[in-house]
Formats: C-alpha cells, sequence, structure tokens
C-alpha cells in the first residue's frame, strides 16, 4: 500500500480517536499505536514514529481545517469543534481511489461464502462509488443515502479478533452506560457480534464464573495479553445466540411469544421477521398471529413498543405485564 494511502488510513485513525467521547484527550502515543496496530498489526515503533503522527496532525490541520487543539491540562490533543469530523470533508481522489479499488476486489468475492453476509454491505459501497461519479455538487437534492453516526471502537476489532484466534486473554479499560464508571476488565474474547451498527464482544470473566458482552464503543486500551484463555471453554456461538433477538442472552429457556398484528403492521412483520423462528399460524383478512421462541430482551420488548397499538402480545403475560407498564409510562408523560 502506498505512503499516500497509509497517511488517508491514519488520519481517519486519529479523526475517529478525537471524536471517542468515552477516551478523551489522546496523546500522539494513544494515536501512533492505534494507527501502526491497524496498518501493521503491531504498536512496537518499529513501523510508525511520533514524527509521522505530528506531520499526520499538521496535514489534518492544514489541509482538512480540523481544528485540533492540545490541552495541557489532559495532556491530550481534542476538537475545539466538537461537531467537527473529517468525514464530512469530501473524499480526495486519492481516497476515491483507494475504495474503488477496494471495492471493485471485494465484489470479485461476494459469492465466496465467507463474503456472502456482507452482499449486501458490498453493493450499498457500489451504488454509493457509482453515483458518486457524478460530478454533481446537487447530488443531495436527487438521492439520500441512510447515514449511521460512528460510535467508534472498530479499531479494536483487529486485536480482538486475533486473541480469539489464539485463545489469549485481553485487557481494557471500559466505561459503563449504568455507572458511567471506568474500570480494568480482563477477560477470555470468545466472539464479535455486530448489532445495528455496533460492535459488541462476548466474553468469559474468570473472576465472575459468566459470559459479559461489551460495547467496543466503550472499550479503551485494549491490550492482547500473553496469558493463554480459558481453553476448557465450549463456546458455540450459533446455540448461544439461537433464542436471541440483539445482543442479550441470558440462562433460562425462551418462551413462546404470540403477537396479533392489524393488516399493515403484519406485511411489515412479515417482510421483516423480529426472528428466525417466526412463523403465521393464523392469517385473516383483517389482522395475522405470529408466534415465535425468543428470550424476553429489552432488544424485543423495545421492537414491538415500535408499533405502538397497530400490534398486540397475546402470551406470555409477563411481556404483555412489561409492555402495558412501559405505555402507561408513556401516557403520564404525554397525557398530562
Amino acid at each position: 500500500m502506498s505512503q499516500i494511502k497509509h497517511a488517508l488510513i491514519r488520519y481517519r485513525i486519529i479523526d475517529r480517536m478525537l471524536r471517542n467521547k468515552f477516551r478523551p484527550y489522546p496523546s500522539k502515543e494513544d494515536f501512533r499505536q492505534a494507527c501502526e496496530e491497524a496498518l501493521f498489526g503491531s504498536t512496537s515503533g518499529a513501523n510508525i514514529c511520533d514524527s509521522t503522527i505530528e506531520k499526520d496532525i499538521f496535514a489534518l490541520r492544514m489541509e482538512h481545517d480540523a481544528p485540533i487543539k492540545f490541552s495541557k491540562r489532559n495532556n491530550g490533543y481534542f476538537y475545539s469543534d466538537p461537531n467537527f469530523s473529517i468525514n464530512d470533508v469530501p473524499l480526495s481522489e486519492d481516497e476515491l481511489s483507494s475504495i474503488k479499488f477496494a471495492v471493485d476486489t471485494l465484489r470479485q468475492f461476494r459469492e465466496v461464502p465467507v463474503f456472502q453476509q456482507f452482499g449486501n454491505a458490498i453493493d450499498k459501497i457500489v451504488d454509493r462509488i457509482s453515483v458518486g461519479n457524478f460530478q454533481e455538487p446537487s447530488l443531495d437534492n436527487y438521492i439520500a443515502f441512510e447515514s449511521v453516526t460512528s460510535v467508534g471502537g472498530n479499531e479494536f476489532l483487529p486485536i480482538l479478533l486475533e486473541a480469539i484466534q489464539s485463545n489469549s486473554k485481553v485487557w481494557f479499560t471500559y466505561m459503563s452506560f449504568v455507572k458511567g464508571v471506568e474500570k480494568p476488565r480482563k477477560v477470555t474474547p470468545l466472539f464479535l457480534k455486530e448489532y445495528r451498527n455496533r460492535w459488541y464482544l462476548i466474553s468469559f470473566d474468570a473472576a465472575k464464573g459468566d459470559f459479559l458482552t461489551f460495547g467496543l464503543d466503550r472499550m479503551a486500551d485494549v491490550k492482547k495479553l500473553d496469558e493463554p484463555g480459558d481453553s476448557e471453554l465450549q463456546f458455540d456461538a450459533a446455540n448461544f445466540f439461537k433464542y436471541s433477538i440483539g445482543i442479550t442472552t441470558y440462562d433460562g429457556l425462551p418462551e413462546k411469544v404470540i403477537l396479533k398484528a392489524e393488516k399493515v403492521a403484519a406485511r411489515y412483520i412479515e417482510s421483516q421477521p423480529f426472528h428466525a423462528t417466526q412463523q403465521v399460524i393464523e392469517k385473516e383478512k383483517d389482522h395475522t398471529i405470529f408466534e415465535l421462541e425468543v428470550l424476553i430482551s429489552e432488544e424485543l420488548i423495545r421492537s414491538l413498543l415500535s408499533y405502538g397499538g397497530e400490534i398486540e402480545v397475546i402470551k406470555p403475560k409477563k411481556l404483555k405485564k412489561i409492555l402495558a407498564e412501559r405505555v402507561s409510562a408513556m401516557a403520564k408523560i404525554y397525557l398530562k
């Protein structure tokens, strides 16, 4: 890969780290390690030095008008404009060339089994690059692609995958959504799963004797340890998530959920099933009744609530009670 393309990748990594609200004020060394890990799978300093990062920061300021500042108090860098991102800056010819080359390469292998699950993603990139060939400044007036706000953490995918494959433990600090406190963690990584554009690590914590799930966007300072993982674990991802919707799993038996959906909602539910076990057990002119076997999770509850009054949960009773409580809480807010 050319030095220019290396630099473009480093710019993106630096930008992502500056926008990571869970790990503010990254240092020059943080940038160097993250870039070297992403490009070379190492953090030794043999491939990227401090002066390279200094030149990158200078180039970002000069060429992309990036508002990068240094905080003496926090001994790290930050964006003076928290809303800035080089993702909002038009791609250069070099960047477009790199993307087109990568897409053309991937397209040759899209029917290979290992890539088939990414077929839609590859098609989407191809579509965007294709329409991007038009030098029409008002292109947004004619076409809009779904945009996803980056939450970070993707830079840890290579090191976590390497640790899983080599059965090595990993260490990292983790910021809990609930407590808002950053704590160190040491676990055996087992599986990586994406859900709604966020990546999650399924792991085993020997100290707790339990399987734990961590969002990559709330991780920092991820390190692969020389310490071997818990090799006696027999982890089967297919069975682990067999009855799950989204990322939530827990010990317990799945439950039979029966839903009654109005005519229009039923069409959406048939075209985008809640779960692989979903089946139609009754179909009438004005409604359809579905049955699925799943774990009762927050993801299921939120998915059901998104249909409002267009669906009714018939079974189980505990799920009906949860939804009734949620609806009652909403009514107190909106029906004052």
